[in-house]
């Protein structure tokens, strides 16, 4: 068996406050362990805002603010600023936000930062929905699941944002896509997103067995297999336009193997499940077909 090669390190304390089975509780101590100790975590509503404990308490082993649900990023832009004005550029700044804060009420704030180029890194840790206030949908909810505000017999109608690919046209120098599934992976990619300059963005898939209803001991075979049926793709972009896949299976599994695992998408029929399907063979088509293109851009 391979072992593992994590840093022996811990700086999140076990006393946290997040639901058995949470991605992004797991997500918070894999990247911080790639952070260090030199960090300074801006948090905006969302569940890690409960999480981390209450006032005096915090759970993250870091410096933390918290901040206004749609202004992670600016809060982060000013903290980098204040590092820069004191010289203390080797502080790493990070804005930690969920999906609802991210894709939907943080976007303004995101594109921002992303077109000044402000030397911060943001990380969304995506539960697919606005978890800490009830399951309700948000832009990241994928196609047909169940929310609270979608339900079973009205599910989500349109696919999910591709907020990867809304960052990618602000060219900004570096983008990827993570697991806890693989966290080798993950802390290669923060470690990553450490050594470079200007706007990053990690995207970590987090699954909440409350609003995915699952049991929370299948959270990790949960995000392999969104890796493994290409629904959700581990890929890196440098620039803008230098696309790499971190795993390709040689086959992709069928979209039902993780479909049926989670209550959310109970309610499918064949045909639902066959659109899904095919819009995951498609993208992980026109995916490939960037990478390959990437390179022969590098070539001109």
């Amino acid at each position: 068996m391979r072992k593992l090669t994590l840093p022996r390190e811990e700086y999140m304390s076990p006393g946290h406050l997040a639901c058995q089975g949470c991605g992004g509780a797991l997500a918070m101590r894999l990247a911080l362990k790639a952070l260090g100790k030199k960090t300074i975590l801006t948090i905006p509503a969302c569940c890690w805002s409960v999480i981390d404990g209450p006032f005096p308490y915090s759970a993250a082993g870091v410096p933390l603010f918290h901040a206004p649900f749609e202004t992670a990023a600016s809060t982060s832009a000013g903290v980098a600023a204040a590092m820069k004005v004191l010289g203390k550029e080797d502080v790493n700044v990070v804005a930690w936000a969920g999906d609802g804060g991210t894709f939907d009420i943080g976007l303004q704030a995101i594109s921002g930062a992303a077109e000044r180029g402000d030397n911060i890194l943001y990380i969304v840790y995506d539960n697919e929905a606005y978890m800490n206030t009830g399951i309700q949908r948000s832009s990241a909810t994928p196609y047909k699941a169940w929310t609270t505000t979608t339900p079973y017999k009205f599910p989500k109608a349109t696919p999910k944002k591709d907020i990867i690919g809304i960052l990618a046209a602000h060219r900004v120098p570096y983008l990827a896509t993570a697991t806890v599934a693989y966290p080798e992976d993950l802390i290669k990619k923060v470690n990553k997103a450490k050594a470079t300059k200007g706007f990053r963005f990690i995207h970590i898939l987090s699954p909440c067995p409350p609003g995915w209803k699952t049991p929370p001991e299948i959270s990790i075979k949960l995000s392999k297999l969104a890796v493994q049926t290409g629904i959700f793709p581990l890929y890196e972009i440098e620039n803008g336009e230098r696309y790499k896949v971190n795993i390709k299976p040689k086959t992709l599994k069928p979209v039902i193997e993780y479909l049926k695992l989670q209550g959310r998408f109970r309610h499918l029929t064949q045909k639902d499940v066959d659109e899904i399907q095919a819009m995951v063979d498609r993208n992980w088509k026109i995916l490939l077909a960037k990478e390959e293109f990437s390179k022969q851009l590098e070539n001109l």
